[in-house]
């Protein structure tokens, strides 16, 4: 496998940031409640650290060491305010839900981590993949995440009832579900992601830590 093609695919899988590193877990407690919200997130956070490593990589022998921080903080507030005007403007209700949510992509551990350690010492490219792979790998959990709590938690999938709730115009009930609101309560994300890391490490034992 080509090195660049691993800079994708690691991250979905044996070097997963959040399900390996750790990173991003305050979103997928917060915002998968909802399959929309993780999808739009996971979304928005490929476009701002896709398009804001190659930002740092361009700008990586120009940028003075001693503000490199400052400087990876003004890239990616400046990309999560074009995500958040682009909500408000075609999915206001959306925005809503997500409200404080999308502004904290600005302190998300994953961007500023690929920021520090990837982009600003690779060039454009490379720094591109590093990036539309750990976003990836990010939203594929966040994904996850939502599908099931939504589903068991509310009865629906993207706001269409797949469990529990009656059918319009038959009066049948799908499956008998009982919803579990229990699923929708924040911790119910944690187990979910320590359910998933059971799994990887199940089927991979050389991620078990010793």
């Amino acid at each position: 496998m080509g090195k660049d093609s691993r800079l994708i695919l690691d991250p979905l899988a044996d070097n997963n940031p959040i399900t390996i590193q750790v990173l991003g877990i305050c979103s997928a407690l917060a915002i998968t409640a909802e399959l929309e919200a993780s999808i739009v997130m996971s979304i928005s956070v490929l476009f701002v650290l896709g398009i804001g490593n190659v930002v740092i990589s361009l700008m990586r022998n120009i940028i003075p060491s001693k503000i490199r921080i400052i400087v990876q903080l003004i890239v990616v507030a400046t990309l999560v305010i074009i995500v958040d005007l682009v909500l408000k403007a075609f999915a206001y209700e959306l925005s809503k839900t997500l409200s404080v949510f999308v502004g904290l992509i600005i302190t998300n551990c994953i961007i500023m981590g690929r920021f520090e350690a990837f982009a600003l010492g690779n060039s454009p490219w490379r720094s591109f993949l590093d990036g539309i792979g750990n976003a990836l790998g990010y939203g594929v959990i966040l994904i996850i995440v939502g599908f099931f709590r939504e589903l068991l938690g509310s009865g629906t999938l993207l706001g269409f009832p797949v469990l529990g709730d009656p059918i319009e115009k038959t009066g049948l009930y799908a499956f008998g579900y009982e919803n579990n609101g229990f699923m929708l309560l924040s911790p119910m994300a944690l187990i979910v992601v320590g359910i998933i890391i059971w799994i990887q490490r199940s089927r991979n034992k050389a991620l078990i830590e010793d």
